[in-house]
């Protein structure tokens, strides 16, 4: 196994689990605990996990898009599939950052007539090749986390536009805390898409149901709907339902 391959195994299995030993990471990887040692300092250095005595749990902050972006891979391209059939033709369609909205500008990707503004780098140099769509880039400062153009500056940007329907990334969502996200800067930049937009719609896989991270985007009552897959624990889902929150699972 080539190393990048391992310290990403590495990554996800501290995500998923919470935390690991050097022991089960050794017999994971089937390489020596002397090999995991080695990889979990690379990777405490890189602040992508906190090294402990024995073993490693997750970092404090959130992980750079890179390493986010093969994580519940299948589900997040169900989930954009159903979320780009709410587009109709000739929308004006806003985008910001994060893996699950990338999927979502994939699977419109091949349509025409339709407008896309967006604040991810990413999202553009997708997009900037398709023909048949508008392509508008909101400036502003770079995030090299999430790939995202944040601040004053696309806040005022945006203001200057009237969006028909906005696809919003979030690290955590929940009946009491609402919408958040790991930076205050960016979710401050995702409230400007949320009041230009007639319409705002959450993607987020279903690890993000149920969980609080740092800055607050926006309360429930604030959004139109929200698409998530099908692993979405049925008790979350009914509880977005009762407070008049649209729920589509893919």
């Amino acid at each position: 196994m080539l190393k990048s391959d391992r310290l990403n195994r590495i990554i996800d299995h501290v995500s998923s689990e919470g935390s690991a030993d050097v022991h089960q990471l050794a017999v994971l990887l089937g390489v020596s605990g002397a090999t995991v040692r080695r990889d979990l300092r690379s990777l405490h250095e890189q602040g992508l996990l906190r090294r402990t005595h024995g073993g490693a749990v997750t970092a404090p902050s959130e992980l750079p898009m890179r390493h986010r972006a093969g994580r519940q891979q299948a589900q997040k391209q169900r989930i954009a599939a159903a979320a780009a059939e709410l587009v109709p033709d000739g929308a004006v369609v806003g985008m910001t950052g994060g893996t699950t909205v990338t999927e979502v500008a994939r699977a419109l990707a091949g349509r025409s007539g339709i407008t896309v503004v967006t604040n991810a780098v990413n999202i553009a140099a997708d997009l900037v090749v398709r023909p048949d769509l508008q392509l508008v880039v909101i400036g502003g400062n770079a995030r090299s986390q999430s790939y995202e153009l944040v601040g004053p500056v696309a806040e005022r940007m945006l203001d200057e536009y009237h969006i028909d329907i906005s696809f919003i990334g979030v690290d955590g969502l929940t009946t009491g805390g609402g919408c958040s996200t790991h930076d205050q800067m960016e979710a401050h930049t995702d409230r400007a898409f949320l009041r230009n937009s007639t319409r705002t719609v959450v993607v987020a896989d279903s690890t993000k149901i149920g969980k609080v991270t740092f800055a607050k985007i926006c309360p429930l009552s604030e959004i139109s709907a929200v698409v998530t897959d099908s692993a979405a624990d049925e008790a979350d889902t009914a509880a977005l339902r009762a407070l008049g929150v649209r729920v589509h699972t893919a």
